[in-house]
């Protein structure tokens, strides 16, 4: 069973990538600024980059959990049978969700105290911090909805042949649809 691309996922790809060249340009302009034309570099380039990288690693974070990329033993995982390996991966998605919740709920009170203060970058760019902190909720909900739906597989659509380690790669490789 080969999965398939899904709107939801073009969708988080194409903005982190989007995220990624934006930050790219910015750094380029803060280059060529700084170098040939030092009247018009921009001060806030740094700060900006940062911003949007951060936005990205915390959306692309939601598909390393579709696809198995965030770190686990794998080790461990292969010294115990089928069985094991759908109990332990259960296990995993419990303690995620749980962490991913408190990421969400920690995340959304530092935004809410963020907005509050009317919290701004102490740079001349006075960027609205919320933003900035607003990452941390929605990426820790982006895991959030990916663990419950590999939770919901490992507990009552258990496959051994899609879901155990050395199956995972082909059941996650990416389909474009036609």
């Amino acid at each position: 069973m080969i999965r398939r691309d899904t709107p939801w996922d073009r969708l988080e790809r194409t903005l982190v990538g989007l995220l990624g060249a934006l930050a790219m340009v910015v750094g380029v302009v803060q280059v060529v600024g700084r170098y040939f034309f030092p009247a018009y570099a921009i001060s806030w380039a740094e700060e900006v980059i940062v911003y949007l990288v951060v936005w990205g690693v915390m959306i692309i974070s939601s598909q390393l959990v579709r696809t198995d990329g965030h770190v686990r033993p794998d080790l461990v995982l292969r010294l115990v049978g089928t069985t094991g390996q759908r109990w332990m991966e259960s296990f995993n998605c419990v303690v995620a969700l749980a962490f991913c919740v408190g990421m969400v709920w920690y995340g959304s009170s530092i935004v809410i105290a963020s907005w509050g203060l009317d919290e701004h970058s102490s740079t001349d760019f006075s960027f609205p911090m919320w933003i900035y902190y607003s990452a941390l909720p929605v990426g820790g909900l982006l895991m959030t909805v990916r663990y419950a739906i590999r939770l919901y597989r490992y507990v009552f659509a258990f496959d051994p042949e899609t879901m155990t380690i050395g199956h995972t790669a082909e059941h996650e490789m990416i389909v474009p649809k036609d």
